[in-house]
């Protein structure tokens, strides 16, 4: 049996899984290593976050998005955007010597069990584990407009479903959004020789300000703080105490997951959008049908007047809904007595995010609405995987193993009875076990000869 089981390997699951190896857990990673940067964001994308706040975290401290990037000879500035690419590829790196490795496996189940929860893969393989760690990504909770979910996938898709955008050359695609991604997907759109405009609900377009210097006065600096999320004393608060966000009513917090840091371009992208996409503003998606192989999309505006657009392709660059409806692996003995921060479908999480279910940690875009908009971030990686693995520690030293659900109890018997024990089941791992962070892969490798 396993003390962790952690489902998913990007920013957050691998930041966890350092975190978790360095306290010797018996743990293992189930997961595509950095599977939404490597397969889900357009090439030529860069990040919009400055490079000292998009570090992953190790317990030391020393893998670093710059330490990765000057052994390399990457160059790495302040207000100098870095590619996706280098992020995707450093967060790889982090994988194979930071952290524990990953099985490139696609979990289906996490049923609760007498001894901990079940976990079964896509591939065959069940694990038995006293505790899981949900830090799945952004990719189960895409969310399109209602209009556009009945069309097919050849009309409509989401930003997030392309990784190269050549097949739109000499199209006529409608992007809708507002934010950095729907931004960046149309201007690389336009690169690429497509004919593509932009529809947005807000009456304008926001653009971030070029930062700050990090050296400035005391005087500037109090009144404009530096911070992981950009500058600001609501950002600061954010991203630096994500513990006292936690602490506000739930209807408050939901607002703040709801409205902060809202959508804007980031400012070096501005001159390359502005000069070849064209913007309808103030416009609202009120119906979409297919028409002859294209899309008829219906746009009221504010004022009233209703605008018709025929196009060869629509784009969705309209976010991720955090909701538990999405997490199809959970179990839904589980998923339905889970406490919600208020209205929200969103799990409502303790000081070291576990769930109502004991022994059930979620992590990344699940948890903001319990900590606020720092976990829609890598930023908030460092937080969440100190406060995770302090929680699970905790979890695993309770004399008492979790009480089981009535609901879900019943069905884990039933399956008992009906299915064999696995050697996991049995306390015995199937496969080699993990290898404890003095031995993980790459440390006997020339550690300055490798960025971050």
């Amino acid at each position: 049996m396993y003390d962790l089981v952690v489902v998913g390997a990007g920013p957050y699951g691998l930041s966890i899984a350092s975190h978790a190896a360095a306290a010797g857990l018996n743990l293992r990673v189930l997961g595509r290593p950095m599977a939404s940067w490597r397969d889900h964001m357009p090439a030529g994308m860069h990040l919009k976050s400055e490079p000292w706040s998009s570090n992953l975290s190790d317990p030391a401290g020393t893998h670093t998005l710059a330490a990765y990037c000057s052994a390399r000879g990457i160059t790495v500035e302040h207000g100098r955007p870095l590619p996706l690419a280098t992020f995707t590829e450093y967060g790889q790196w982090f994988g194979q010597r930071a952290a524990p490795a990953a099985d490139e496996q696609t979990v289906t189940s996490v049923v609760p069990c007498a001894r901990g929860f079940r976990v079964e893969t896509a591939e065959g393989e069940v694990l038995v584990t006293r505790t899981v760690v949900a830090a799945v990504g952004v990719m189960p909770f895409v969310h399109k407009p209602g209009p556009l979910r009945k069309l097919p996938s050849a009309l409509v898709s989401h930003s997030s479903h392309h990784r190269e955008l050549s097949r739109f050359r000499d199209k006529d695609v409608t992007v809708i959004g507002a934010g950095q991604a729907a931004l960046e997907t149309a201007a690389l759109l336009a690169e690429e020789g497509a004919h593509v405009r932009v529809v947005a609900r807000a009456d304008r377009i926001n653009w971030n300000s070029p930062p700050q210097p990090l050296q400035r006065s005391l005087l500037k600096a109090m009144r404009d703080p530096h911070c992981g999320l950009g500058t600001g004393w609501p950002s600061w608060v954010y991203s630096e105490m994500p513990w006292a966000v936690r602490k506000l009513p739930a209807t408050l917090r939901q607002h703040i997951a709801r409205t902060a840091l809202g959508p804007a371009g980031a400012w070096w992208l501005r001159d390359r959008f502005e000069f070849a996409v064209p913007v309808l503003l103030s416009s609202r998606l009120s119906s979409a049908e297919e028409v002859r192989g294209r899309v008829r999309l219906r746009l009221e505006s504010t004022d009233g007047v209703v605008r018709t657009v025929e196009t060869d392709h629509v784009v969705a660059a309209t976010g991720f809904a955090p909701r538990l409806a999405r997490l199809s692996m959970l179990d839904d003995s589980v998923r339905g007595i889970l406490h919600r921060v208020g209205t929200s479908d969103a799990p409502e999480l303790n000081a070291r995010f576990e769930s109502s279910h004991p022994g059930l940690f979620f992590a990344g875009l699940l948890a903001t609405p319990s900590f606020g908009p720092s976990m829609r971030f890598v930023y908030g990686a460092t937080f969440a995987a100190q406060r995770v693995v302090q929680g699970v520690q905790r979890r695993l030293a309770e004399p008492r193993l979790a009480t089981v659900p009535h609901a879900a109890r019943s069905r884990t018997v039933e399956q008992h009875r009906t299915k064999p024990y696995s050697a996991q089941e049995l306390g015995r791992p199937a496969g080699p076990a993990p290898a404890s962070q003095g031995s993980q892969q790459g440390q006997g490798k020339d550690q300055a000869a490798v960025p971050r």
